[in-house]
């Protein structure tokens, strides 16, 4: 006989379900399957009404984040071989609304996203600018934010964040990370207006600096990095203001 490794899966048909229900399913072992992978074998073969979301299958677009055995992962990069013969749980990302089985609904963040004007803003733009021309960089003012913009939007550090489950208010790591990547771009001009979104109760002082979100992101943002960091540009930026007598 083949070998088989068996995955449980959460469900949950808001039609039906009042709570989640574990659906298990015993496949075919390919070493080299992603869970991604696994997940579409059943979709294909076994139930399709099994609902979860999923496009690249390269890292790239972060959109079939879950929890695989109680931890935040990308299940595109993350191999059936690394738990094999051991069972594999996967339920949706946690400290998210669910809309069906592995979907989360992630209207929230998205409008978090949004209030921090994650683009280039540009004050003094004239009205003959001619906007096709290019703001050039040195590497070294690229390395100020690179980091950060390496960000897909998965949202795995917000499944991760203690502080985002017990204050669903809270910006969040991958919010705060990208407005640390603009405010420090060199082409922006945009600083002052997202301070007073993240230094709102709601922004970067409810951060405890866990570092979970650090732990579990697939491309090395450091979102609490960026955290820390855009803390103290706020400090330095409050002080200022108040020997400068703005408010």
């Amino acid at each position: 006989m083949a070998d088989q490794i068996k995955l449980t899966v959460y469900r949950y048909n808001p039609d039906k379900d009042s709570e989640y229900r574990p659906q298990s399913f015993t496949i075919p072992y390919q070493k080299d399957w992603s869970i991604l992978d696994a997940l579409n074998h059943i979709k294909a073969e076994v139930d399709g009404s099994l609902a979860y979301r999923w496009s690249c299958r390269m890292a790239i677009c972060g959109s079939c984040g879950m929890m695989v055995n109680g931890t935040p992962r990308l299940t595109c990069s993350t191999y059936l071989n690394e738990f094999y013969p051991k069972e594999i749980t996967l339920e949706p990302l946690a400290n998210f609304p669910v809309v069906r089985d592995l979907v989360v609904d992630l209207s929230d963040f998205m409008g978090k996203l949004k209030s921090v004007k994650p683009w280039i803003i540009r004050k003094n733009k004239k009205d003959d600018e001619d906007t096709s021309s290019e703001y050039l960089q040195t590497p070294s003012q690229m390395d100020a934010y690179y980091q950060q913009s390496l960000c897909i939007n998965c949202t795995l550090c917000y499944a991760a964040c203690p502080a985002y489950g017990l204050h669903p208010d809270f910006l969040g790591p991958a919010v705060i990370a990208l407005t640390y990547r603009y405010n420090n771009d060199s082409r922006d001009q945009g600083r002052a207006e997202r301070r007073e979104v993240v230094a709102a109760e709601n922004g970067v002082w409810k951060c405890p600096v866990v570092g979970d979100c650090t732990e579990v992101c697939p491309k090395h943002v450091e979102p609490s990095a960026a955290i820390q960091r855009t803390k103290v540009n706020s400090a330095v930026s409050w002080f200022f203001s108040r020997l400068s007598g703005r408010k």
